[in-house]
Parts: C-alpha cells; sequence; structure tokens
C-alpha cells in the first residue's frame, strides 16, 4: 500500500491501540482495491482468506438456501465484515457483494492471527469488534421475532433518519427490494407497510420518505434501547442502525 493508504489504515478503530509491529505484521500483505458496482467479492461456502473493512461505498450481504436468498445486512463505511470466520480460520457463512462502487481494505487473515497472538491490545480490539458482531446481531433477532413488518418499517425509517441527521424527509439507500428483505418482508408486504404508515404521517416519493408527524411515528415505532440504536437512553442518542448497518458499537464509541 501506498503511504499515505497507511496513514489511513492506522486511522481505523482496529488499529487504534495496536503497537507498531503489530501493525507491520498486520498489514504487511495488505492491499487497498476498488470495485465496481454489483461486484461479488465472495461466496457462502467460501474459504475466507482476508478480513475486508469498507472504507467507501455499501455492501450486501446475504445468504441462500434451497433457492431462496435473504439480506442479511447492509454495511456502510466504516465496517469490517467476516472477522468471525478469519479468527476461527472458517468459511464464510454469507456471500457478499457491492451495491455500488466501493474502497475496501482487504488484510490478509493469517495476519490477522499472527497479531492477535503478538498483541494484548490488539487482541481485544478484535474482540471488542465481535462482541459489538453479536450484540448487533442479537438486537435484528428480537426486532424480527418481537415486532410486526409495520412496526419494523418504522423503526428503521427512524434509525435513517438519526443515522444521516436527517429533518423530515430521509433518504432510502437502496432498492425497496433489499430493503423488504433486510426487514424480514416480502416486496408486497412492505409496499402495505408503507400504505399502513401514510396513517401515522409517512409519505412515498421514490426513494424520498418524508415524515410529517415525527411524534405518531415514535409512538407506533416504540423505539427501545435494548433493541435499536437509534433510541434514546439518557438523553444519549445512538446514531447507527444494527438492522442497516451492522457495525459494532465500538466503531459507534470510536466515532463519537
Amino acid at each position: 500500500m501506498r503511504p499515505t493508504d497507511l496513514d489511513r489504515v492506522r486511522g481505523l478503530h482496529l488499529f487504534g491501540q495496536a503497537a507498531p509491529e503489530t501493525f507491520r505484521v498486520a498489514t504487511a500483505g495488505a492491499h487497498l482495491q476498488r470495485f465496481p458496482a454489483n461486484t461479488t467479492l465472495l461466496f457462502e461456502g467460501d474459504t475466507v482468506d482476508f478480513l475486508y473493512m469498507l472504507l467507501e461505498g455499501q455492501v450486501e450481504l446475504h445468504g441462500t438456501w434451497n433457492d431462496h436468498e435473504t439480506v442479511m445486512a447492509i454495511l456502510r463505511p466504516v465496517s469490517s465484515f467476516l472477522l468471525a470466520a478469519v479468527v476461527l480460520d472458517a468459511d464464510a457463512l454469507m456471500s457478499a457483494r457491492t451495491l455500488e462502487r466501493c474502497e475496501i481494505l482487504m488484510i490478509p487473515g493469517d495476519a490477522i492471527r499472527t497479531a492477535m497472538q503478538l498483541d494484548a491490545r490488539f487482541a481485544m480490539a478484535v474482540s471488542r469488534d465481535l462482541a459489538g458482531g453479536y450484540r448487533g446481531l442479537v438486537r435484528t433477532i428480537k426486532n424480527h421475532k418481537l415486532r410486526s413488518g409495520v412496526e419494523r418499517l418504522a423503526n428503521h425509517l427512524l434509525a435513517l433518519r438519526s443515522a444521516d441527521n436527517a429533518g423530515s424527509t430521509v433518504r432510502l439507500h437502496y432498492e425497496k427490494r433489499i430493503l423488504a428483505s433486510l426487514l424480514g418482508m416480502t416486496p408486497e408486504n412492505l409496499s402495505r407497510a408503507f400504505a399502513a404508515l401514510q396513517a401515522h404521517g409517512v409519505t412515498v416519493e421514490g426513494a424520498l420518505v418524508h415524515i410529517t408527524n415525527i411524534a405518531a411515528l415514535e409512538a407506533l415505532a416504540k423505539p427501545d434501547p435494548l433493541i435499536d440504536n437509534h433510541a434514546p437512553r439518557g438523553g444519549d442518542i445512538l446514531i447507527d442502525a444494527d438492522a442497516e448497518i451492522w457495525s459494532s458499537e465500538w466503531n459507534r464509541k470510536a466515532r463519537r
């Protein structure tokens, strides 16, 4: 990598407390690569040779079974993915593809595992990332099991509003069919959910969603800090939405 790229990587949360030698070992074989939209980065079941760190763009993680496909997560910068597979030296449980032009740092898995053995602080940073991913997964499972599709959509819109610092209008970041799969719905059910939200001050215009009555939408959504990262806890607004961004709580704290 170029020296300027190394400076960017050194500033990432994963390497924030790593010793200089740890950083050298971890990044010796790393490289930054740019991918066009709709590029498959790897398929589920593939051997995971690299830790991927998304620096620009959006990546979709999805799974398949018996000719069915579902979106597991949509990643936005800065997010790492397949870290658990790298730590365990295991195969990928999800496929990954770009939704738009992306810049991704690819770090050899062997280097990550070696660096963890060399540096307890780096190993702790990896552990925090994995713990944040686990907590994000628990939030997502609770969201899907405890709420209706309309309630999930309402909270997703509130999450977008918080994450993008938007006012009364939020922009959907990807196609509605992807959003439907992400929320565990069919496209038809998503359309019906949007229609149901009209009574709560929500109207849709293409990729733009207008929220004219925030209080009514929040009353329906009932955001909960133990499920939603956009829900207030003690006056603190958590800006990321686990259902959309699957980045760890460690990432979020590092960005504050």
